[in-house]
């Protein structure tokens, strides 16, 4: 009778671990269904002053309905199975990464970084991110240490959607990579002594890429004018007013004087926090960078329950991702941060950014789902 019981416990118990749906991180996905629905009263609030936009918060709601249920989709698929192919993810990542520049691409403020279908655009850069890391995580997941060959390969795969970006030109998003790939290699092994050489090798770049023609006069601005005040943008002036004026509490939603008149420009996108500033005060504001705060510990406690590298790799990339978009996006708000028109992961309007942040989550939730398959 005891060995019976016993029995059946070890079954119940190899049952429990092997099935993915027991193993939800259900803390993470709270924290992502807060911010998203803060963000979907975020963008109403920042678009139903302009006739224009009045119909932006239906596709938003639409993409993140969408993306929810991508989430759920690639939650279920094991990550391994996913970096099984990463030869051709990352290759039509890379595809749609230069297809921007081709006559099949649309400029948009002076980026050549979208492609345009009626209504709806998309930006591979968004895809090619989360497509990257993958990449590079299966790569380097599959050696125990990562020497100087692999290393090189990595950079290799690492520099050269960073390079289209750049060429497109969106330092935003090659800023991005960046961070992507300081966070990849520090956990994926690299010796100090290298990242610090890789470290410098970048500062240099940067302030190369800001000395020559690359970047229009406006764009140099827009990311050198955090370094003096007096030669701060519209753009930004009027997000520290709108952020400024919220006090504690805030004027209250649908409220604040700056976002009722619309004078912070692409409010709905790139400056979507000076919403929560106003309207929300410090309070909700607060909150909302809690939840946000709660979705990277999440996925770094994630990258340490990963069973392997790889899994482990995923998760540190795509923190790494989160971290950047969250930390410049509000920065350049506060005028911290260049301007870079970085969305607010989550937050932000645009289908490309609300999906592929979906997506994130959505392998996140496969390492924590499948660590025991």
């Amino acid at each position: 009778m005891v060995s019976a019981t016993r029995t059946r416990t070890t079954g119940f118990s190899a049952r429990d671990l092997s099935a993915p749906w027991r193993h939800v991180d259900g803390v993470l996905v709270v924290a992502v269904a807060v911010v998203a629905i803060m963000g979907s009263f975020m963008v109403y609030s920042a678009t139903r002053h302009n006739p224009d936009n009045s119909d932006l918060i239906y596709r938003h709601v639409g993409f993140v309905a969408m993306g929810a249920v991508l989430m759920a989709g690639v939650s279920l698929i094991d990550y391994r199975r996913v970096t099984d192919w990463w030869q051709a993810i990352y290759g039509v990542s890379l595809v749609l990464l230069l297809g921007v520049l081709t006559p099949l691409g649309t400029t948009i403020n002076g980026t050549s970084g979208w492609y345009r279908f009626g209504p709806v655009s998309l930006q591979p850069a968004e895809l090619a991110k989360l497509g990257t890391i993958i990449a590079v995580a299966a790569y380097l997941g599959a050696a125990d240490r990562v020497d100087l060959r692999r290393l090189g390969v990595s950079l290799v795969m690492l520099g050269i959607p960073l390079g289209i970006t750049v060429m497109q030109p969106d330092l935003g998003s090659a800023l991005v990579f960046v961070a992507i790939a300081l966070g990849m290699l520090v956990v994926g092994g690299v010796r100090l002594k290298h990242l610090i050489i890789l470290v410098i090798l970048g500062v240099v770049g940067i302030a190369a890429l800001l000395g020559s023609g690359t970047l229009d006069e406006y764009q140099r601005d827009r990311l050198t004018s955090f370094v003096t005040p007096s030669g701060q943008s519209y753009n930004v002036t009027q997000a520290q007013t709108a952020i400024s004026s919220g006090g504690l509490t805030g004027y209250g939603y649908g409220e604040g004087p700056q976002t009722r008149g619309g004078f912070v420009p692409v409010q709905e996108s790139d400056f979507i926090f000076t919403v929560a500033g106003e309207e929300w005060g410090f309070v909700g504001a607060g909150i909302l960078v809690a939840a946000l705060g709660v979705i990277v510990w999440r996925t770094w406690r994630t990258a340490q329950l990963a069973p392997d590298r790889t899994g482990t790799l995923i998760c540190v990339g795509i923190m790494s991702m989160f971290l950047f978009h969250i930390f410049e996006n509000i920065g350049m708000t506060l005028g911290l941060m260049p301007v870079t028109g970085i969305p607010l992961p989550l937050v932000s309007y645009g289908g490309s950014s609300v999906l592929a942040s979906f997506v994130a989550i959505g392998l996140v939730q496969s390492v924590h789902m499948h660590r025991f398959s």
